[in-house]
């Protein structure tokens, strides 16, 4: 179904909040231009931008919609330019994959986004159970875990989500899931069996021109030799979009190769709410192709900054964007495919 155009949804005159905003804009103003074709990063630091409402950033992004925002030297044209990256992660590398334009909100121009209850509930459960393989294997229980999260919640709480909740009952309730959901980790896995190589591992490697920063969730060896693992507290994607799923850890991989001399056998995602268990075999041929993919899409990052051109690509997975109320494909209607 073709996205609704802002002209479409627009209810009548300008809200009065956007009006406010607007006018708190300008007594700010320098030099000026359209909204249109400024960076959200300088909007985003006048006001809070993801804090209106939908439909007053609606307005805010419309082409029709002659808001105007102040200049500063890193918006104007030609001013301190970036020219390029000087690391990439596997979730920014996956992001441009996805989309070109996602990719710049939050790599470049680094707009910030309300948390959200998911973030919170995979921040707390990959903190509980790195702790997890910390204790003896006779105290890997679902109980001591289920402490972890409470002990790991009361220490992320108030430093990164210290607003994320309501009341005390809306956040009762989201901890009352979110132990189900980490419960079903031992239904696919004995952790009293297990005995981590690397839990949480802060990588920074160079590959050729590159260098890749990220963290590895954990890596041990199995029977099926050395097995590379990552957690999710969502649920499995559908099969025909299971084998992207994995592009990150095969970046992964291809990092432990340089950094041991050593290709691991496997790589594995814990899907907890199902759950659900994906592994697939890993070799020399994939990760040859998978770092000349990075070193591809590195160039083509490079030049998306040079030229300041980053198309977007809607698809399925746009309703699941953070950024989507000021994206470019809907605010004008009719997003570009590339």
């Amino acid at each position: 179904m073709a996205p609704v155009s802002p002209k479409a949804r627009r209810p009548g005159p300008l809200p009065a909040e956007a009006v406010r905003v607007s006018e708190k804009l300008r007594d700010r103003i320098g030099g000026c231009q359209p909204l249109g074709s400024v960076s959200f990063r300088v909007l985003e630091r006048v006001f809070p931008f993801w804090r209106l409402p939908r439909v007053t950033r609606l307005y805010f992004v419309s082409q029709q919609c002659r808001i105007v925002a102040p200049m500063s030297a890193e918006s104007q044209p030609g001013a301190d330019a970036p020219t390029g990256l000087t690391s990439l992660s596997p979730s920014r590398a996956s992001d441009y994959k996805r989309c070109p334009q996602l990719f710049k909100f939050s790599a470049i121009d680094r707009i910030k986004t309300p948390p959200t209850v998911y973030q919170a509930r995979g921040t707390t459960a990959h903190l509980a159970l790195e702790r997890l393989y910390e204790l003896p294997t006779v105290e890997r229980t679902p109980e001591r875990l289920a402490d972890l999260f409470r002990e790991a919640w009361q220490e992320t709480k108030h430093r990164d989500y210290p607003e994320l909740f309501e009341d005390i009952d809306s956040e009762r309730a989201w901890g009352i899931e979110s132990l189900a959901i980490l419960s079903n980790y031992f239904a696919v896995e004995d952790p009293t069996r297990i005995e981590p190589l690397s839990r949480e591992l802060d990588m920074t490697q160079a590959v050729g021109d590159m260098t890749i920063r990220g963290i590895l969730d954990r890596m041990e060896e199995t029977p099926d030799g050395l097995v590379i693992t990552d957690y999710k507290t969502g649920k499995a994607p559908p099969e025909r979009f299971a084998m992207s799923a994995f592009f990150a850890l095969k970046i992964y991989a291809l990092l432990i190769r340089i950094r041991e001399g050593r290709t691991p056998d496997a790589l594995r995602l814990i899907y907890l709410t199902g759950p659900t268990v994906l592994q697939v075999p890993v070799n020399d041929t994939q990760l040859d192709a998978m770092e000349r993919q990075l070193e591809a899409l590195w160039a083509a990052i490079n030049r998306s900054i040079e030229t300041d051109y980053f198309p977007t690509r809607t698809g399925v997975l746009c309703d699941w964007c953070s950024y989507r109320d000021i994206c470019p494909a809907f605010a004008d209607g009719n997003g570009s495919s590339v």
